[in-house]
């Protein structure tokens, strides 16, 4: 399995992730993600944060826990594919990922992430 475009990642990498991908239909019809390893060994750098939200209709502060991942640039990963931390076997949903343009290097892939497990 490819594992990554070559490059290191400019982030300090925390762990190595395998990119699952795919779905199935159950035999209710429903839709059932699949863990199909697409590529795995790849180094990323992943951090969990939170985040002190309100809104006008609840003032109450809530604590809404997020994280953010970081790949090397290339990395075949696309939004709605999961990941899984192969230090910690934790597994995330990607909702995003984005890049920062430079001319210098090849910016490392951005991910939002949020965790299923």
């Amino acid at each position: 399995m490819a594992a990554h475009a070559g490059c290191d990642v400019i982030a300090r990498a925390t762990t190595t992730i395998a990119v699952l991908r795919g779905t199935s239909t159950d035999v209710f019809g429903d839709e059932a993600d699949t863990d199909t390893v697409v590529a795995s060994g790849i180094p990323a750098s992943l951090v969990e944060q939170n985040r002190r939200v309100t809104t006008r209709d609840d003032p109450t502060p809530r604590v809404i826990r997020y994280a953010v991942g970081r790949v090397t640039a290339g990395t075949d990963i696309t939004d709605q594919d999961r990941i899984r931390d192969e230090r910690t076997n934790a597994l995330y949903i990607v909702d995003s990922v984005s890049s920062m343009n430079s001319a210098a290097v090849a910016a490392d892939l951005r991910l939002e992430l949020r965790r299923t497990t």
